[in-house]
């Protein structure tokens, strides 16, 4: 090991490679309650860094493991020892074109300062996963990251133009191009999209950028009295011609812990309600809200409210927002699932999640992205109690096993 840090120290200099215990704990886990040790960390700066550490690893016979943020909720970026590879200092945006409708940037890049930095240019960068004020364009790009704008605009991948990738032997290799057309040839970058860094790690992107949204912004809240209705909903949103940018879900439980911060839109004791967002000319909005209502009412909603004003549409969206930490203080481990199912069967997933909650026993919230049958199904527990573990665990397998019997999939991030 010796040799290594050395190697690595010469090559990169002594800031660039760390050792001590603290700081291989502070990168030895992700947003899962996934952690190993990783025996040396190293932040390159360059894409000639990267080549010189795989090639280094290479003569140790020692993995490499990239990481961004460490905010991913798959375990991607979690090191099984060997050297982790801290992309974050690779944080240049290289070139924003508002001719090409493109921004190549390192790997390093914030995702919520590319966004700002690009609406600069009068552009959009549509991807906007929950993690984006910490999440690098580097682990959006190996995760395939999604989020709520997912449903209007679709996955990181279907922006993502070209690549620059160091692969194992330290080599470089460029995918893609500069066009929104690049059909010769194998489509290597979309098979490096969503590795999560196992067949090469991506130092450069080449970034499809596109015209902002409409001005004008609504929010349309729906509360239903079951999930069953609830689930039909979100097909019928995503058939409307009126279809909202994105829609939102929140169950019970995930409505009994905001309890706090519940708004005056959704009524005490429902089953679940969804958010959904809207963007269209500010003289259009409100009728395009009545319409997205009519179809929530039809499809057996107690309560609906179209919101134009942006303080009242703040304070829901904050709500959504403050979930995810408030569900993390409620018992010492918060395991964060992502199963995902097609449009028509969200209402039977739903109902499975609900069985499997009550038949385990478990602490079981479900949130997310409805309008692409993205959920999180969030149990709470306390991973050293070995006797409640045994029941998490079984039903975990038992959320995978409805998701896939269902013709969905195990994550869709």
């Amino acid at each position: 090991m010796a040799g290594l840090v050395d190697e690595l120290r010469d090559a990169l200099g002594e800031d660039a490679v760390l050792t001590s215990q603290a700081d291989r704990i502070s990168y030895s886990y992700d947003g899962t309650y996934i952690s190993h040790l990783p025996d040396v960390i190293v932040f390159p700066q360059s894409t000639a860094d990267v080549q010189q550490v795989v090639r280094i690893a290479a003569r140790h016979r020692t993995p490499v493991f990239a990481r961004g943020s460490g905010t991913g909720l798959s375990g991607g970026s979690v090191p099984l020892g060997g050297i982790a590879l801290v992309m974050t200092r690779m944080n240049r945006i290289l070139e924003i074109s508002a001719h090409d409708m493109l921004a190549r940037v390192q790997a390093g890049v914030i995702t919520a300062d590319l966004k700002a930095a690009v609406l600069r240019h009068g552009l959009f960068y549509p991807p906007a996963p929950s993690s984006a004020r910490i999440s690098t364009i580097g682990g959006n790009i190996a995760e395939n990251a999604g989020g709520s704008n997912s449903f209007q605009y679709g996955t990181t991948g279907d922006y993502v133009l070209g690549l620059e990738v160091v692969l194992a032997d330290g080599s470089v290799i460029r995918t893609g191009g500069r066009t929104v057309k690049n059909v010769t040839g194998y489509d290597l970058t979309r098979l490096f999209v969503g590795s999560e860094g196992t067949l090469g790690i991506v130092t450069e992107a080449t970034l499809r950028l596109l015209p902002p949204p409409p001005p004008g912004r609504g929010t349309l809240v729906a509360s239903f009295p079951d999930l069953k209705a609830l689930g039909r909903t979100v097909g019928a949103l995503a058939a409307h011609p009126a279809r909202p940018a994105s829609v939102e879900f929140l169950d019970r439980h995930c409505l009994a812990v905001l309890e706090a911060r519940r708004p005056p839109e959704i009524p005490a004791g429902v089953a679940g309600a969804l958010l959904c967002e809207v963007f269209d000319r500010p003289e259009a909005l409100k009728a395009r809200l009545k319409e997205l209502a009519a179809v929530c009412e039809a499809q057996g909603a107690v309560a609906v409210a179209g919101l134009t004003d942006e303080e009242a549409q703040d304070r829901i969206w904050k709500m959504r927002e403050a979930l995810s930490p408030a569900t993390a203080r409620l018992g010492p481990t918060k395991i964060s699932e992502d199963a995902t199912v097609p449009l028509g069967a969200i209402p039977e997933f739903l109902a499975d999640l609900d069985e499997i909650r009550r038949r385990h026993g478990v602490h079981l919230l479900v949130f997310g992205h409805a309008g692409d049958g993205n959920f999180h199904p969030n149990i709470i527990c306390d991973r050293r109690n070995e006797k409640e573990m045994r029941r998490v665990d079984a039903a975990i397998d038992e959320i995978f096993a409805a998701a896939l019997r269902r013709r969905g999939t195990l994550s869709g991030e």
